[in-house]
Formats: C-alpha cells, sequence, structure tokens
C-alpha cells in the first residue's frame, strides 16, 4: 500500500455577497477533510457527501493500491473570503462544526439584519425625493430591476433595496459594532455545536493569514545607500494564526479571530472602517474578557503598540490591496512537517473570475464608474500573475534538480561502489556500521568535489547561521529588524570563535570545528538527506521493483518529522529571557539552542530505525537505496547552489487548481452569471433576498463537490485512471446527495431543487 497527502493551501477572495457562496464551497472543503480523517481512522461513515468522499478514498485505495490523506493546513483569505477562512480554520484546528454557521449566513448576511439601528430610515418618506438620483448614479433603475431580479423575489428586492438607499448618506450603512456580534455569535455557535477530532494529525500545524489594509498606514525604515535610510508607509497589514500542530478548544481567543474577520471584510462605503475601541465596546456590552489583549495587539501592531495607540489603529477590507493573499500562504511552506509522501495544491477560491467591471466594448466608462472602479475595483482584480509566476519558478527548480540527480545518479553509484567495495552490500547495516559509512561517504564528497566543495560548504554554513539566528529571533518574540541585526552581531563572532572561517577555505576541508558546528546545528542537510531517500523509494516503486518498502517509508517519515519538528519556532521558547538579556554571551546562547534542538540524539535514534528497515530489505533492492543515502553529500554539493541554499521543506512541485463557478460545468454552464444571484448590484445582491443567498449557497456546495472530486482524482498518477464513467457517476452521486441534504432546510428554494434534480439527472 501507497500512502500520500493531498495537502490543501486555500487562498479566499473577497466578493462581498458572495461570502454566502464560499460558505457553501468551504463547507465541502471541510467535508472532505473530515471523510478523509473518518476514512483512515476506520470510522462508520457520514450521510450525505462526506459519505461519497470516503466512498471515493475507499475506491481509490482498492483500485489502484494508493490511500490517500486529505490534509487542509494552509488558509490565507481576504474579505469575504478571510472571513470565511476564520470560520474553517477554526473547524478544522478544533474539530467544530461549520453546520450551525449555515442558518446564520442565510439569516443574518441580510441588509435588514446588517444596517446599523441610527442609519436605518425612520419612516417611508425618508429621502424619498432622491432616489431617481441614487438609482441613476448606481446605473439601476424600477425597469432595470423588473430585467434582472427573478420575478417571485422581485418585491422583496425593491422593498430592501429602497429601505438600504433610503438609509443615512455619507455614512456606512451597515452597523460596525451589530457586524462585530455577529461573528462573535457565529464563533459561539460553532462552539456550542457538535464537535469531532481535530482534523489534522498531531504536529502538523494549521496556519491562517487574513489580509487588512491599514488606512492611516504605519511607518516602516528602509535601508538605502543614499540617504542611509529612509521611512516609508506601509499599509498592507496581515493577521496570522496559527496552532503549532496541537489540538485545542479553539485556535485563538474567540476576540481575535472576531478580530480579523471583522477588519477584513469591512467593505468600504458598506461598513465603518474596524477599530479596536469597536471591539473593546462589543466585549463590554457581552461582559466578555479578552485576556491575552494586549499580547494580540503587541504582536499584530507593533508599531502602534508601542507609543500606546493600537487603539487609533483604522483598519479596512484586506481586498483593497491584497485581495489574493499568495505570498504569506507560500512563505508558511517553510516549516511543514512530512511523514509520506506529497501531492501540496495551492487552490484559489474566485467567486467572480470576471471581474466587477464587465461591460467590454469600445464605450468609454461613465463617471461613477472611473471613480468606483480606481477606487475599488481595479486593485481588488489585479492578476495573480506574479504569484503564479513565483510558484511555477520554484517547481521548475525543483524539476531541474530531480533531473540533475537523475543525470549524476550513475557516477555517484559509481563513486560509492568504489569507496565500499562489495562488502558494504554483503554486511547487515546495523546504527554503527551506517553512521560510520555515512562520515566516509562524506569526507569522500568533500575531497572529490575539490576546490568547488568550498564554495558548497560556505553556502552550507551561511544557511545554518542564518536558521540559529531566525530561531533565537522567533524565542525572543521582539519583532522588528534591530531585533534580528543585534542577534546576528551576538551569533556572527561566536560563530568565528568556534573556529569557523567563513571566508577562508578551512570551512571546506572538514576542520574540526566545522564539524562540530554543523553536527549541532546543521539541521537542513539531515532534512534534505531524508527526502532524496524518500523519493528515491517513490521512483523505485513508479520502476516496478516488487517489494514493499512501508518499513522503510515510516523509518524516513518518523525521522524527518522529528528534524522538521525543530524548526517550529515555538519548540525553543523557553530561550526567551537568554535571547532578550542584552549581554553579549552568544557562545552560550548558541550552546542553548544546540541543547534545544539535540540533534545528536535524533540522529542516534535515526540510525536506528534506518539501520533496522535497510536489513530488511532483499540485497538487490537495499543495494540502490544505499547508494541513494550515502551518495547524498554528492547530490547536495551539486543540488544546495541551485537552490539557493535555502532547501525545500516539500520535496515536490507544486500545482494550482482554481475553484470558480467558471470550472464547474457539470450540472449547468455559462459561470457565475448563470448560477449566482449575489453577482447583482455589484455584488451586493445576495444581501436583499434569502432566496438569492440560499441560491448561492446550493451552488457553493455543488461547485465546491464537483471541484474537490476533480482535485481529489487527481492526485493520481497518470498511468492509473478509475473505470470508465466512474468519475461522472462519483459527482452525480455528490450532487443528489447535496441537494437531499438541502431540500428540507432551504425553503426559498423549492423551484430551484426542483430544477436541479432535472439538470443532474
Amino acid at each position: 500500500m501507497r500512502e500520500k497527502e493531498l495537502r490543501l493551501a486555500l487562498v479566499c477572495y473577497g466578493g462581498i455577497s458572495l461570502a454566502v457562496y464560499m460558505h457553501g464551497i468551504s463547507k465541502e472543503i471541510w467535508r472532505l477533510a473530515r471523510a478523509s480523517q473518518a476514512f483512515h481512522a476506520g470510522e462508520t461513515p457520514a450521510a450525505g457527501s462526506q459519505n461519497i468522499y470516503r466512498a471515493l478514498l475507499q475506491e481509490i485505495e482498492e483500485e489502484t493500491g494508493i490511500r490517500v490523506r486529505v490534509l487542509v493546513d494552509i488558509i490565507a483569505g481576504a474579505s469575504a473570503g478571510g472571513l470565511n477562512g476564520v470560520f474553517l480554520a477554526q473547524a478544522i484546528t478544533t474539530g467544530q462544526s461549520l453546520e450551525p454557521l449555515t442558518d446564520l449566513w442565510l439569516d443574518s448576511a441580510d441588509v435588514e439584519a446588517l444596517i446599523d439601528q441610527d442609519a436605518a430610515p425612520h419612516s417611508s418618506f425618508s429621502k424619498a425625493w432622491a432616489l431617481p438620483l441614487v438609482w441613476a448614479a448606481a446605473g439601476r433603475s424600477a425597469s432595470k430591476v423588473d430585467e434582472t431580479v427573478d420575478a417571485e423575489t422581485r418585491e422583496e428586492v425593491r422593498r430592501k433595496l429602497s429601505h438600504f438607499i433610503r438609509s443615512r448618506w455619507f455614512a456606512p450603512p451597515f452597523g460596525g459594532e451589530r457586524f462585530t456580534g455577529l461573528i462573535l455569535d457565529a464563533l459561539e455557535a460553532m462552539a456550542n455545536g457538535p464537535r469531532g477530532a481535530r482534523l489534522l494529525p498531531e504536529g502538523q500545524p494549521l496556519d491562517l493569514f487574513v489580509t487588512v489594509t491599514d488606512f492611516r498606514g504605519h511607518p516602516e525604515r528602509l535601508s538605502l545607500h543614499s540617504p542611509t535610510e529612509v521611512v516609508e508607509t506601509e499599509h498592507r497589514l496581515v493577521v496570522n494564526f496559527t496552532d503549532h500542530g496541537k489540538p485545542g478548544d479553539t485556535l485563538a481567543d474567540p476576540a481575535e479571530l472576531a478580530f480579523a474577520g471583522r477588519a477584513t471584510s469591512s467593505f468600504p462605503g458598506a461598513f465603518p472602517p474596524f477599530t479596536v475601541r469597536e471591539l473593546d465596546a462589543v466585549l463590554e456590552k457581552r461582559a466578555v474578557a479578552w485576556p491575552g489583549r494586549l499580547d494580540f495587539l503587541k504582536r499584530i501592531l507593533p508599531r502602534r503598540f508601542a507609543v500606546n495607540a493600537a487603539e487609533d489603529a483604522v483598519l479596512i477590507d484586506g481586498s483593497v490591496l491584497a485581495n489574493a493573499p499568495f505570498r504569506p500562504a507560500i512563505d508558511a511552506l517553510r516549516e511543514r512537517p512530512a511523514r509520506r509522501e506529497i501531492d501540496r495544491r495551492f487552490i484559489y477560491i474566485d467567486p467572480t473570475p470576471k471581474g466587477y467591471l464587465g461591460g467590454g466594448g469600445r464605450a468609454l466608462p461613465s463617471f461613477f464608474e472611473t471613480i468606483i472602479g480606481a477606487a475599488s475595483q481595479l486593485p481588488r482584480q489585479q492578476p495573480i500573475r506574479d504569484n503564479l509566476e513565483a510558484l511555477a519558478e520554484r517547481s521548475r527548480r525543483i524539476e531541474r534538480m530531480r533531473s540533475i540527480i537523475a543525470a549524476l545518479r550513475p557516477e555517484v553509484e559509481a563513486q560509492v561502489e568504489a569507496l565500499f567495495g562489495y562488502t558494504l552490500f554483503l554486511d547487515s547495516p546495523t546504527t554503527t556500521r551506517l553512521a560510520s559509512w555515512r562520515n566516509r561517504a562524506q569526507k569522500a564528497a568533500a575531497t572529490k568535489a575539490g576546490y568547488t566543495y568550498a564554495a558548497y560548504a560556505h553556502l552550507k554554513l551561511t544557511g545554518v547561521i542564518e536558521l540559529i539566528v531566525r530561531l533565537l529571533y522567533h524565542a525572543g518574540d521582539e519583532p522588528g529588524p534591530g531585533q534580528w541585526e543585534r542577534i546576528q552581531r551576538r551569533i556572527d563572532p561566536a560563530v568565528a570563535a568556534r573556529g569557523l572561517d567563513t571566508s577562508g577555505p578551512s570551512v571546506g576541508k572538514g576542520a574540526s570545528g566545522t564539524i562540530a558546528f554543523l553536527r549541532a546545528f546543521d539541521l537542513g542537510f539531515r532534512i534534505r538527506r531524508l527526502r532524496i531517500l524518500a523519493r528515491r523509494l517513490g521512483d523505485l516503486e513508479i520502476d516496478g521493483a516488487g517489494h514493499d518498502f512501508g518499513d522503510l517509508r515510516e523509518a524516513i517519515y518518523e525521522s524527518l518529522a522529528a528534524y522538521l519538528d525543530r524548526k517550529r519556532t515555538d519548540l525553543h521558547a523557553h530561550l526567551q529571557p537568554d535571547v532578550r538579556a542584552r549581554q553579549d554571551d552568544g557562545d552560550a546562547l548558541l550552546d542553548k539552542l544546540a541543547a534545544s534542538l539535540d540533534l545528536q540524539r535524533l540522529d542516534t535514534e535515526t540510525d536506528a530505525r534506518l539501520a533496522a528497515a535497510f536489513a530488511a530489505l532483499p540485497k538487490e533492492t537495499r543495494r540502490p537505496v544505499l547508494l541513494t543515502y550515502l551518495g547524498f553529500p554528492y547530490f547536495d554539493a551539486a543540488t544546495l547552489p541551485l537552490l539557493q541554499g535555502e532547501g525545500l521543506d516539500e520535496y515536490d512541485p507544486i500545482k494550482v487548481d482554481r475553484i470558480a463557478p467558471d470550472d464547474s460545468r457539470s450540472i449547468r454552464g455559462g459561470g457565475a452569471e448563470a448560477t449566482l444571484k449575489g453577482i447583482q448590484f455589484n455584488n451586493f445582491g445576495a444581501f436583499f433576498s434569502r432566496a438569492y443567498r440560499e441560491n448561492d449557497y446550493l451552488w457553493g456546495r455543488l461547485h465546491g463537490a464537483e471541484r474537490m472530486i476533480d482535485i481529489l482524482i487527481s492526485t493520481l498518477p497518470e498511468t492509473i485512471r478509475l473505470k470508465a464513467g466512474r468519475v461522472a457517476a462519483i459527482k452525480r452521486a455528490a450532487f443528489l446527495a447535496i441537494i437531499d441534504e438541502e431540500a428540507s432546510k432551504l425553503t426559498a428554494s423549492h423551484g430551484l431543487i426542483e430544477t436541479l434534480r432535472t439538470e443532474i439527472g
């Protein structure tokens, strides 16, 4: 049996009232993650689409011999996507259910529930004289509503739209405190609802990133040649959370999650800007404590906190500057643990891939279109080409590395065989022998590489020092470039005092000081060695080696997980007092970090696991595996410069998938225009009708189910396919399960339910 993890990093765009549609998608992603957990735990199948997903995982295993585990471990979102990301992350890390949110979305995402009490019109005659002007400015009229709004919901939309337009002018109509309260209500409903196990294995962190726009900005210092320093105003802000791979009752304090959700979805003009004072007022009215308030504000708003002005920060919609937050999700890849083969996917959820502006042709935009587009819509629609190109370049580097390794393999194997002769493959590997063989191979690689080895060793050493500084920086928990530089100034002379001359040739010649230092701190080398060994196992399985490498694979990934765990910044938090101390004793600080890493103990445990697994292999399959393991120093000298010294935690290229109405055509083509109601009134449409919200929520579930099935099937090797017609049959079963589940709950959508049954067939 071959095990594989399908790891999903979600990037969730904004969409205003299409947040309801995104809730439907989020629900299917969550259900697939729950189905995967149930499948691997051998639990009884659940009802609805979750049962279909579990049956599909079972069928994949039976038909292909591949046991797939689906994990959602990175979520980044902006605006409506950020708010949905908060709820999804909370469900994944705590085992809470998303089900209680559906009624809240359908009931509360309504213009009459969101309008601030002070903004609501006091009578039917309030500002009635200005209605024609407002409708004209918005490009709407009574006849336009008749053309675009369904007949059965026309009266509801007219009434609520009139109510909305006649609310206060030149101030946001929606209530900020009311919205914050609704988010807290949603988190409370999740906490009080049904609960299962955490949807990630222990040690696998869940990271959430929510973008926010700091309206007034905060100063950031930049170093130049001339002048030496300038100050610019930074408006981008990322509110981040992590559970460090540990189960818990909540991802963060509900007040902090509400902070992130309310701030990121503060759409300009509709909601007032968010402030800490608003959250404080809501918590005070509810008599709810926020014990970690100061620590949170110091972490998220460090510049303002330092001058006692965190309460004055004005925060607005995260999608203004970062509607597609790929960058924090990409950066989060650096600390991913690995226990088996990984298929990493970046999935971005875009409810309106054709954008808001529409109106193609040669006609010039109107006065209002120009202003609204420049101020709000155009920044949100900026293409994600830069992000995709960064991911593609990363994948190309991995592919180049793998090609180089394949090309070098014959020469490396010849070098290893010449070094050890044939006794290597006759003697049973033991812990002591494995360590001895490995050290001998590393010395031989340094000698054979000649003068080029010095450049490789310098690169490796600087990477190790950078890791040391990064771990100590996070342990100290004092943000800012000044703190990083202060730690660097303490570490550099301490490293030099240990005999590491980074400017001379000794670093590449196996000097005793260098060897001792790398044995204490070179975490990356150990991780890369295990990853190349895991990749070799995969290649041998694909080539039909005819042997079960299960025991060796478990030994590799168990050891890999232990090393990767040492990169967790929270693991070294006990060093905080030592890092914050102002004395210049960097040598003592290095000793304490080395003890915290404890790599030599891990080395001994790893050697014992691998030796036992190697010894259990037949000689004909042990040979290519041992050649790769002992030949790793040769491979690393060639590939580390290609990877620019960083190495890669997840060894395979990244694939990017999209979930959007345009990509889901099994039931109905035509994209958002043919399926979604919330796109009306510049994506505010779902605020004006419960029927619209039910429509978009249901289509979100259907589109989410279709795309998740597509993505799950695509993780299979190209040479393996399910039986003809099975994918279509599985999708149909999922669609009908969703329809059956929702038919009695969506009280305003009976006609839609029947239409969909006919279309599904």
